[in-house]
């Protein structure tokens, strides 16, 4: 709800400005997925690494 209030507060400061944002906010949106998907396989791969150091400590029964 926020945001709509920041863009319409947009739209009455600089008309043109708000639309180019609108029209613009898709590609940025595509451009910036891939990026995405990248920091959750690397979180993953964290998540992996910190799962078998932890290993032997969860075996041996410390917390």
């Amino acid at each position: 709800m926020l945001t709509f209030l920041f863009w319409v507060v947009l739209f009455i400061v600089c008309w043109p400005l708000a639309l180019l944002a609108l029209l613009l906010w898709p590609l940025v949106w595509l451009v910036t997925l891939p990026f995405r998907v990248l920091g959750i396989a690397v979180e993953g791969v964290f998540a992996l690494l910190r799962a078998l150091v932890m290993l032997p400590a969860r075996l041996l029964g410390g917390r």
